[in-house]
């Protein structure tokens, strides 16, 4: 058998590994204030994405959570798509919140914004739109709703690292837009996430993000300290750091060439129900929707192609069915959708193999 392809595969060089033995020799590994790496990559980051100010955490989990936390939202609804990995739910429960999912457009497989407006009252503190795959939300809709009914918007954009909406990149449009930096990420880091803010006090809420992320310090100077708040271990670490200052500065080319890898897909793939292609897009993955997934899946395998299937619907999931949601789209895709690789480790004729086994198998 040909070598394995998998699914998600970390792209690295010589520069992340010479960053890496750099912040190993100067034993300065973490640091909860920001400093060193962390603050050179926020800085960094910060610039990319065009944004007022840049928050960097241990990972998209908290940064979900710590955004959600500058709205007190105990005791209130937050709308969000069920399609989606669990941690954009459970920083609702979290934060003490209520989730309320709405379907999904069956094109993009983003949150359809045509629903949110049905699930707004007088409880609904936000909307937590997902950029599913790397494709933007259709975020006029979704803030023209939003300051309608005057709800915060955070952005769930785990899988949108270089992703661009209306000429601006995401991490630019909501009140706080949430990353993630895990390996098989765009932008990998061995663990990692950011906030992004916009909007008004920006300087408040980032002074508020940074206390929090780092079990509520504050007033510190030399060795001492107040804590004025409760807050989460959450700090980024300098090695993942290190990392991810390297990778960002590969990251519109390694987009670039997923773009050409999911062109390839759109153009060559037979299926009807496919991602759709947008230059706009990062394409985290690209997914596909075929019958009978799980033989499907099982052929590929057997010619050495690794697929994965994101997501199962949280709303499906046991702890959350009594947050019962009628979703027939979400329903539909979740039984259907599968992921296909498209890190730069591919080949051109592993892109080839991937297309000709699909149009195969799916038949």
């Amino acid at each position: 058998m040909k070598d394995k392809i998998k699914l998600f595969d970390p792209v690295f060089g010589k520069e992340e590994e010479r960053a890496l033995l750099s912040a190993l020799k100067s034993k300065f590994w973490a640091s909860g204030a920001g400093s060193g790496n962390v603050g050179k990559f926020e800085e960094q980051f910060r610039k990319y994405i065009g944004t007022k100010a840049c928050i960097a955490v241990n990972n998209g989990t908290s940064a979900l959570h710590l955004a959600l936390s500058l709205l007190n939202i105990k005791g209130k609804e937050v709308i969000l798509p069920s399609l989606s990995f669990v941690s954009t739910a459970h920083a609702i429960l979290y934060n003490g919140g209520k989730p309320v999912f709405v379907d999904i457009d069956p094109i993009t497989l983003c949150i359809d914004h045509t629903q949110i407006e049905e699930q707004i009252n007088s409880k609904t503190s936000a909307v937590m739109p997902v950029h599913f795959a790397g494709f933007a939300c259709n975020l006029d809709s979704i803030r023209k709703t939003s300051n309608k009914h005057r709800v915060s918007i955070i952005e769930d954009a785990a899988h949108a690292a270089g992703t661009v909406y209306k000429n601006k990149k995401i991490g630019t449009h909501g009140e706080a837009v949430c990353f993630s930096f895990h390996p098989v990420k765009n932008l990998a880091m061995p663990t990692g996430g950011a906030i992004t803010l916009n909007g008004k006090e920006i300087s408040s809420r980032e002074n508020t993000l940074k206390i929090r992320r780092w079990c509520g310090i504050s007033n510190r100077h030399d060795s001492s300290y107040d804590i004025t708040q409760l807050g989460w271990n959450f700090y980024m670490n300098e090695f993942s750091a290190a990392i991810g200052i390297e990778q960002l500065k590969k990251l519109d080319l390694l987009n670039k060439n997923r773009k050409k890898i999911a062109k390839r897909y759109h153009t060559e793939i037979k299926i009807v129900q496919k991602m759709p292609y947008d230059d706009g897009c990062s394409y985290h993955f690209y997914w596909i929707c075929v019958k009978n997934r799980e033989r499907f899946m099982q052929k590929m395998n057997s010619v050495g192609i690794e697929t994965g299937i994101h997501y199962r619907p949280i709303h499906t999931m046991s702890m959350y069915q009594k947050y019962k949601a009628q979703l027939p789209n979400t329903t539909m895709i979740g039984n259907s959708i599968v992921s296909l690789p498209t890190h730069l480790n591919l080949t051109d004729d592993d892109i080839s193999r991937i297309i000709d086994n699909v149009n195969k198998f799916s038949s």
